[in-house]
């Protein structure tokens, strides 16, 4: 996978370092689910990936640095996983259930890490770049599938684009609120965002 987030270091890829900041992110991750990203601090970050503070400071600036990276990377596997299937040329039906169950996967893995880019698009806008532009990429691949289903095209509110937009956004939704609650909730997510998308597909 090819790095995507904002670092301080500049060499190269396939390093020591590139390990380094792999651990730092997934401390940082394990510490969403025990601190918060409120309460967790550099330090503990840096103490939880084996290294000083200072040493944790030669890879990002931040705490807010280290967290736009987690989530660079967690929405680069969302577009790797989930939409390398939205783009598959199998039955419709099989590219939408591969898709959202792949979705709700990343969604069990990471949703700490999800939950905080959705709160905190409105405040940080390198976070709310990262999200909404993974959302259209998704909202084009999602009026795709509502096309090859037979959905015109065209730029009206009952067209491909404009349906893909409003569904890709109740997936996200739906899977947010979802996570929250629990994760076995997932499951039911994933199961009433097929069958939305399905009716919006068959009525066609």
């Amino acid at each position: 996978m090819t790095k995507s987030w904002p670092s301080r270091r500049t060499a190269p890829a396939v390093r020591k370092g590139d390990l380094r900041e792999r651990q730092i992110l997934d401390a940082a991750e394990a510490l969403l689910e025990t601190r918060g990203y409120a309460e967790m601090t550099v330090g503990e970050i840096a103490e939880a990936a084996g290294m000083t503070r200072g040493a944790l400071y030669f890879y990002f600036a931040s705490k807010q640095d280290v967290l736009i990276a987690l989530v660079a990377r967690t929405v680069q596997a969302l577009q790797e996983k989930s939409g390398a299937a939205l783009t598959a040329t199998g039955p419709v039906d099989d590219v939408i259930a591969t898709a959202l169950e792949r979705t709700a996967r990343l969604w069990r893995e990471h949703g700490l890490v999800m939950r905080a880019a959705v709160d905190l698009s409105s405040t940080v806008p390198e976070i709310d770049q990262l999200w909404t532009g993974t959302a259209d990429v998704f909202a084009d691949a999602i009026a795709a599938v509502l096309h090859r289903a037979g959905v015109p095209t065209g730029s009206g509110p009952g067209d491909a684009a404009a349906l893909g937009h409003a569904l890709c956004w109740m997936i996200e939704r739906t899977f947010y609120q979802a996570s929250r609650n629990s994760i076995d909730d997932l499951d039911d997510a994933k199961e009433t965002c097929r069958a939305v998308w399905l009716r919006m597909a068959e009525q066609r």
